[in-house]
């Protein structure tokens, strides 16, 4: 496994990053969900990325429990606040973005699910248009003072926030140090804007869904049904986040994959992901993983170059069906997901 500092600072995290958003406390029974964590820790995975809403909190959970007896300074956990959570959401008016009262009451419930009294990045999810970004800010410095929260990050924000949040940040002296958007070999929209802005700031970009929700591994086949037990068959969330991307054209470029992954002996899912490392902006890439032997074959994209040659072969296989416009985000791309 390969490390890499996220943004201007001395943390170093493992660029294949375990993330939990669709399967556990959800999808994948908890006994299953803690092997996956397992299976993580033994491929060299020390970065651990999930949020509140995921799972209705039961995702922070089932994680807490499965880090349960590591040594705590060998890890990195990542979570994330913004959206209302617990039975009755929501259940009043601060129970969601990024006000003082919400990332207060949301930190404490964050560390006793995940068993920790600290986290080592605590993230916004999403950029909150209804409160002063100087009082989350503000909140943020505050929870750092205290040591609820090693670093700052955000996810989904644009350039013009990025810049924005990263100036406040500095002058109440703490680090603004990662994004977190979506990313992928079909979903470039962070190119253009987020990323030149990014590298001036000293901000990286931690990355999901570099496998385009399963749609780079190949295994959705133009005019072919879809694959039973897939996320495009799982009514209970995983359909509506991949359903724009079935379309025959997509599929049929994706095809066109195969022998550039052959050439460099990797799986499509592999290919996917090292695509995404290859950008020097991009700490790291967050996989999930219903099954252990799912975790064991993508952190194989670790430390995968590659050539020059072939990345121009990926990018004319896509040709057009490569959406990169900067006007689009997360609310309007092919999932709703709370990232």
């Amino acid at each position: 496994m390969d490390f890499r500092y996220l943004g201007k600072s001395g943390l170093k995290i493992s660029e294949i990053t375990y993330g939990n958003w669709l399967t556990h406390g959800s999808q994948v029974e908890n006994d299953m969900a803690t092997a996956c964590v397992r299976a993580a820790l033994d491929a060299g995975i020390t970065s651990f990325d999930t949020a509140d809403t995921y799972a209705n909190t039961a995702a922070e959970t089932v994680l807490g429990e499965a880090l349960k007896g590591e040594r705590r300074a060998s890890l990195e956990i990542f979570t994330k606040v913004y959206w209302p959570t617990g039975p009755k959401r929501p259940k009043g008016p601060n129970d969601s973005g990024l006000s003082r009262k919400h990332i207060f009451e949301s930190i404490e419930g964050s560390l006793t699910r995940l068993q920790t009294d600290y986290v080592d990045l605590y993230q916004a999810h999403r950029f909150d248009t209804e409160t002063p970004l100087e009082e989350t800010m503000q909140a943020f410095a505050d929870l750092v003072r205290q040591g609820k929260a090693l670093y700052i990050g955000v996810s989904e924000w644009t350039a013009e926030q990025l810049r924005a949040g990263h100036a406040l940040a500095k002058e109440l002296g703490i680090q603004l140090i990662s994004n977190q958007p979506q990313y992928s070999a079909l979903w470039r929209v962070i190119e253009p804007e987020v990323v030149p802005t990014s590298i001036e700031l000293g901000i990286s970009q931690i990355v999901w869904s570099p496998v385009a929700q399963g749609v780079l591994t190949g295994k959705y086949r133009p005019g072919a049904p879809l694959p039973e037990g897939s996320r495009a068959t799982d009514e209970k969330g995983g359909a509506n986040t991949v359903k724009a991307f079935l379309t025959d054209d997509v599929l049929t470029r994706v095809q066109e994959l195969q022998p550039i992954a052959a050439e460099l002996d990797l799986s499509m899912a592999q290919l996917a992901v090292a695509w995404v490392l290859q950008n020097p902006n991009v700490a790291a890439a967050i996989i999930g993983a219903s099954r252990p032997e799912q975790v064991a074959e993508n952190v194989k994209a670790s430390g995968v170059v590659i050539p020059t040659e072939l990345m121009a072969r990926i990018d004319e296989a896509l040709g057009d069906v490569v959406v990169s416009d900067p006007g689009q985000t997360a609310a309007r791309a092919p999932q709703s997901r709370p990232s």
